[in-house]
């Protein structure tokens, strides 16, 4: 059996958070920006292959805006100034 890498298991950690909050899973917003900050900071202090550095710059747009589209949609509606 062979040992994962850490890119493996960051990549992992993202999309298991994006399949959360694609569930509709509650706080699964903070567990995905969590991710994508640790797999930044990974990245940044490995000197990472420039493929992992590509493929999260790929991928995080895409899970802002499903962290933006959760957050607005749970929101809860704020009553009208009178």
């Amino acid at each position: 059996m062979h040992a994962r890498t850490p890119t493996a298991r960051i990549q992992d950690e993202i999309y298991r958070e994006m399949y959360l909050l694609e569930a509709g899973r509650s706080g699964s917003e903070l567990g995905l920006a969590l991710a994508l900050l640790r797999a930044w900071v990974a990245i940044d202090s490995k000197s990472e292959r420039a493929g992992n550095r590509e493929w999260l710059s790929k991928l995080s747009p895409i899970c802002l805006q499903m962290i933006e589209a959760a957050l607005k949609q749970n929101a809860p509606a704020l009553p009208c100034a009178q």
